[in-house]
């Protein structure tokens, strides 16, 4: 069972006849280009992969109050994996092209669910094509699964329990270190960071070759930079509570377990202008 990262190896040695199910998701997207992560999947992507829209299964429509990708309806995402040929006791491997990013928001979402053989395809797609491997054009017509789950509100850092977070947690912003400080902001109206947030830019856990780095770095990098704090007073947030997910997911691989997720995050915090907003350091 994988539960935070597969190889391309391993993946390919899953997907030989003989083996248990695996269900393997494309989730690409762009949050310049919505619509392109389809069309890129649509052109070409892992055989038998089917695809997660970021905006319509992992998310559901922005409301005047909500982040860029509030939480999708659970009821609506367990009917998309069923579709998909999920099932309880499915192995799930979820890749993107941009180091995990965006498969790392499937990854979070299965977890919430209580779907514990998940994992995020080290390198993804573009670690899939540089080893030579075969791709397809042709959508898969898997056999409906029986996933069906509550998410549970444990592994959630809500808004109400933001503000006062900090007091006794550990808030993580993984966003670039310009966006933290305010320096800039491409996407969100507002610029700066959640009040008592450090800032730990979600690319410090990849090598230069977009692979993550392995289990002892991540460790050794991880207890450094959360000093005292133990991984349960820890949660992080980014700009819409997508890539968050991948400062979570390298703490679980480094052995790091219970953080929580700010789901709504710096897209949510902005909406109300009495919010406390904080720049530089």
């Amino acid at each position: 069972m994988f539960t935070t990262l597969i190889s391309v190896a391993q993946l390919e040695h899953l997907l030989l006849p003989g083996h248990s199910a695996t269900v393997v998701l494309d989730c690409r997207a762009y949050l310049t280009a919505p619509g392109k992560g389809e069309q890129v999947y649509r052109e070409g992507h892992i055989p038998g992969a089917g695809y997660l829209n970021l905006d319509t299964d992992l998310s559901s429509p922005v409301t005047p109050d909500s982040g860029r990708h509030p939480l999708p309806d659970f009821a609506v995402l367990c009917a998309a994996l069923r579709a998909r040929g999920v099932s309880s006791e499915t192995q799930v491997v979820v890749y993107d092209d941009c180091g995990g990013a965006m498969a790392a928001r499937a990854w979070w979402l299965l977890r919430l669910l209580g779907h514990r053989q998940v994992a995020v395809l080290d390198g993804g797609y573009p670690a899939w094509l540089a080893s030579g491997l075969s791709v397809s054009d042709q959508l898969p017509s898997p056999l409906t699964g029986n996933f069906d789950a509550a998410p549970d509100p444990v592994l959630i850092l809500s808004l109400e329990q933001v503000e006062g977070f900090t007091a006794a947690g550990l808030l993580i912003d993984a966003r670039t270190a310009e966006r933290y400080r305010g320096e800039q902001e491409p996407i969100d109206p507002v610029a700066g960071h959640i009040p008592g947030a450090v800032n730990r830019p979600l690319q410090l856990n990849l090598t230069n070759d977009g692979l993550f780095k392995t289990t002892g770095q991540l460790q050794q990098e991880w207890l450094s930079f959360i000093g005292d704090y133990r991984p349960h007073q820890v949660a992080h947030y980014c700009g819409s509570g997508v890539t968050a997910c991948h400062n979570q997911l390298a703490m679980e691989h480094a052995g790091l377990k219970g953080s929580k997720v700010y789901p709504g995050s710096w897209s949510e915090w902005i909406r109300d202008p009495q919010r406390p907003v904080a720049i530089g350091e």
